[in-house]
């Protein structure tokens, strides 16, 4: 209930500050002030029937269907290349950017590594079956949404990669091995990338100077500072007529701070924060490794979206093009998170109703304290019960 709760608040929240954010957007664009409220709304009752079919769909029967669904999501990234075509210089979406397959990959990849990781749990600490297939399937996922390019969903799906192989277990030394890997390759991709060179040259002139940071972000900190600490009201922001760019999409959040101040920002930071929260207590109480483990990247995909966004819109990060949950204009967006919430529903309804082995079980508090708290070994223990020490015993 507490998660479904905090849903419907950020879906009621999104729809009035995306109303207010793309009404001059929609008028200069289509000639309709409601046009894009209108497909939100549409998009919304896709995605609510998808997360409501998913809250009620066994989360273990993804074991069978995430081959199929990661061959598909393949096929749509592959085909994307070939026959899209070119909005905004990049290759991202189908049906006149109704459909962006990259979102789907984000969800799809966190579904297929947490199959994956669970059920090679027992051979993370072996190369050959831990790091490298990791690496090659993450590798191959991100190196087509790159191609789009689409930088900042690569790079998505490259940290829920190893945030999960961290979350399955995977030995310290093999997560510094891709933690060196992964800054190796972003160095490289910045450096053969134009786009990748200018928001990066962007975003460090603007550390040390915020009047040298990029237009769009100086026109975010004009919003921000703009709204003060309570806002100029819903619907009374200047910024979004005056040249703020695409404020329903990358820059809704400066027009939530400029028109409910500073007590706005933060009131929708914190409804990320305990979605974030009950999404973690979910994924303790998941009956299997599975479970936590859907639950756990699900969850923190759909507070690094939000993280991200916002931190580039108060310059603390280069521009990355994230959306905003809930709140973001994108139908592709919305629907993949609502999505990811009905497999969470799935996982909350079953917690407490299966037994697990130990042997198949880690425990969930040794990985939140980044299991170094277990004497010489850097991994959790598999733990045996007073009960089956004593039939091993009586054996």
């Amino acid at each position: 209930m507490p998660l479904l709760v905090v849903v419907v608040a950020l879906i009621v929240f999104g729809l009035a500050m995306l109303y207010s954010a793309s009404w001059d957007f929609s008028y200069t664009a289509f000639r309709d002030k409601m046009y894009m409220f209108n497909r939100q709304v549409m998009w919304l009752g896709l995605g609510l029937v998808v997360a409501t079919r998913l809250a009620f769909f066994d989360y273990h029967n993804w074991r069978k269907l995430v081959v199929p669904a990661m061959a598909f999501t393949m096929v749509l990234l592959l085909v994307l290349l070939v026959m899209s075509e070119i909005r905004f210089n990049a290759k991202r979406a189908f049906f006149n950017g109704s459909v962006q397959p990259s979102e789907l990959a984000k969800l799809v990849s966190i579904l297929y590594l947490a199959v994956w990781l669970y059920a090679k749990r027992q051979m993370l600490q072996d190369l050959s079956f831990g790091l490298i297939p990791l690496g090659v399937i993450l590798g191959v996922v991100g190196g087509l949404i790159y191609q789009q390019p689409d930088l900042s969903a690569a790079a998505t799906v490259l940290m829920l990669g190893g945030l999960l192989f961290f979350l399955a277990g995977g030995d310290i030394k093999q997560i510094s091995v891709l933690l060196v890997i992964a800054v190796v390759a972003a160095w490289l991709v910045v450096s053969v990338s134009l786009t990748g060179q200018q928001r990066v040259g962007d975003f460090v002139a603007g550390i040390k100077d915020p009047l040298q940071a990029s237009y769009h972000v100086r026109r975010s900190f004009e919003a921000i500072v703009n709204g003060g600490w309570f806002g100029v009201g819903i619907g009374n922001s200047l910024s979004k007529v005056t040249g703020l760019p695409v404020p329903p999409t990358d820059s809704v959040f400066a027009v939530v701070v400029e028109e409910l101040g500073w007590f706005g920002g933060v009131s929708l930071i914190s409804l990320y924060g305990f979605l974030v929260w009950r999404g973690l207590v979910i994924a303790r109480r998941a009956p299997d490794m599975l479970g936590t483990l859907l639950a756990s990247g699900l969850v923190m995909w759909i507070g690094m979206e939000a993280l991200i966004n916002m931190a580039v819109m108060v310059g603390l990060m280069p521009f990355a093009g994230n959306a905003l949950p809930f709140v973001s204009s994108g139908g592709s967006n919305l629907v993949t998170t609502l999505a990811a919430l009905g497999i969470l529903f799935n996982i909350s309804r079953q917690a407490g109703e299966a037994t697990v082995t130990d042997e198949e079980w880690r425990s969930y508090s040794a990985v939140a304290n980044l299991r170094w708290g277990n004497g010489r070994r850097s991994i959790s223990r598999p733990r045996r019960s007073r009960s089956t020490e004593d039939q091993i015993s009586q054996r």
